[in-house]
């Protein structure tokens, strides 16, 4: 019986670690969509595409 409420208990605290994992880095991203500079995308958007690198051309 000790080991099954062991399982349990360790089942509940790494379920509880990847939530707060999850929340935490949710909360990462939500704060940097203020910064322009976080991507690439974010920095083109709205303008004219880039060039293509050589050798990329189709």
């Amino acid at each position: 019986m000790n080991n099954e409420i062991l399982i349990l208990v360790l089942a509940v605290a790494t379920l509880a670690i990847v939530i707060a994992a999850a929340l935490w880095m949710r909360a990462r991203v939500a704060q940097s969509k203020g910064d322009p500079q976080r991507s690439a995308f974010t920095e083109q958007h709205g303008e004219k595409p880039r060039p293509n690198r050589p050798g990329t051309e189709h």
